[in-house]
């Protein structure tokens, strides 16, 4: 049990809730640590840059035109980003409805970096938006069309952070205290596990869909019917392999909070997370092979975004597959943890290829970011990671629940 939870069960009929926030609101550990002297000059340049934007227009920081109005921001930030926080509907799937209890204890923490990762990358989705007051449109009814995939996809976004919102709440219910309202919110946690997982399908797909439309401006070694489906895939091992990467890092830096057991454990979760992804990768490759050999683009691979696919299908699909498949079968955790970084590079690559590198490919003038455009994604990307340290240095996530948790069970 965490300080924090100790303190709540004795101090919280003594305080009122606003004192008790007051205090935990107030910075803990030391400041001068190397994450924080990189981190905060830069969220603080970006939030510079980012008044910067909303003055001067989306053109003043950023290398968009019309022929590319899509850059970094989207297909980082929110095509990317999403995928990788995948790992939140896999999960709570594997522990909820498959029963897979030996993974219970990483639900918390990945339903938390799933939700945080939904909140800043649709926040990042406003900085790309040529006028951020029309995203309500979608919402309140305001000149849209129900049948763009937009549509859906702005609605599966919002509709997935409350269900996700809902799953973590437990947590929130047990660091204030409130019996009450753990009790009601636990018992709406399946039910949110249900609407969010089969949102999770519909949106992954539905950011693939997106580019259905593109077929003559996206390159066509990466472009095809399929790839709703593609993404979809490509999210479960996506996911996975930020919760092997996020998890290493979260055993080393809150090492204190977790419990003897659930250290023991981590092995035997981190080889079964392997196992899955895996299957998945082998499943994606398969399907991307059939892609491949339908559409009949032999032709392609002697150039040099031939020579790039293949890098990136044998690279970063076929080779951390058998990584992660010998790392399962020799109980190898340092090969796992190898495996999901060679695994996250490689989404970056397929993403940034669909949306970035292979779009618009043949164009006279090919779009870069400009480096106030990635100090925003950086200052995005730490941002987050600050709010998810300060939740876990405070909230039952990697720490047990409080004794009186225990107890009513």
């Amino acid at each position: 049990m965490n300080k924090s939870a100790i303190a709540i069960e004795k101090d919280i009929d003594q305080k009122s809730i606003w004192q008790f926030l007051k205090e935990e609101l107030k910075p803990k550990g030391k400041w001068l640590t190397p994450f924080n002297i990189i981190s905060i000059p830069i969220m603080l340049l970006g939030l510079v840059l980012i008044v910067i934007r909303f003055v001067y227009g989306i053109g003043s920081i950023t290398n968009l035109t019309q022929e590319v109005p899509w850059g970094l921001w989207i297909g980082f930030d929110v095509v990317t980003g999403v995928a990788f926080a995948g790992g939140a509907y896999v999960v709570t799937f594997m522990v909820y409805i498959l029963k897979m209890h030996k993974y219970h204890s990483i639900v918390r923490v990945t339903v938390l970096n799933g939700f945080l990762a939904y909140v800043f990358y649709a926040g990042a989705l406003l900085l790309d938006l040529g006028k951020p007051w029309n995203v309500v449109n979608p919402i309140i009814g305001n000149s849209f069309g129900t049948s763009s995939v937009l549509f859906l996809v702005a609605w599966h976004f919002l509709l997935y952070m409350l269900a996700q919102l809902i799953e973590f709440s437990p947590a929130v219910a047990e660091w204030i205290g409130s019996r009450r309202a753990r009790k009601i919110l636990s018992a709406m946690t399946i039910g949110a596990v249900i609407f969010g997982i089969t949102l999770s399908t519909l949106h992954q797909s539905g950011l693939g869909a997106l580019y259905l439309m593109a077929k003559d401006k996206i390159h066509p070694l990466w472009y095809s019917e399929f790839i709703p489906i593609l993404f979809l895939v490509s999210s479960i091992f996506a996911g996975l392999s930020m919760v092997i990467f996020e998890g290493s890092i979260s055993h080393k830096v809150f090492f204190r909070q977790i419990s003897e057991k659930n250290h023991k454990a981590q092995k035997g979760i981190l080889t079964g997370l392997a196992k899955i992804c895996a299957g998945a990768m082998f499943a994606y490759f398969f399907l991307q092979m059939l892609v491949f050999i339908h559409n009949k683009r032999w032709d392609l691979l002697d150039t040099p975004m031939g020579y790039w696919y293949l890098l990136e299908m044998i690279g970063f699909v076929l080779i951390p597959m058998f990584m992660y498949i010998h790392s399962y079968r020799t109980s190898n955790i340092f090969l796992v943890r190898f495996a999901s970084i060679v695994t996250m590079v490689g989404i970056i690559i397929n993403r940034l290829n669909v949306t970035v590198i292979g779009f618009r490919w043949d164009a006279a003038v090919q779009y870069y970011p400009s480096w106030m455009e990635i100090v925003v994604t950086l200052a995005v990307i730490f941002t987050e990671i600050w709010i998810f340290r300060w939740v876990i240095n405070r909230m039952p996530v990697l720490s047990d629940s409080p004794a009186w948790v225990k107890e009513e069970k």
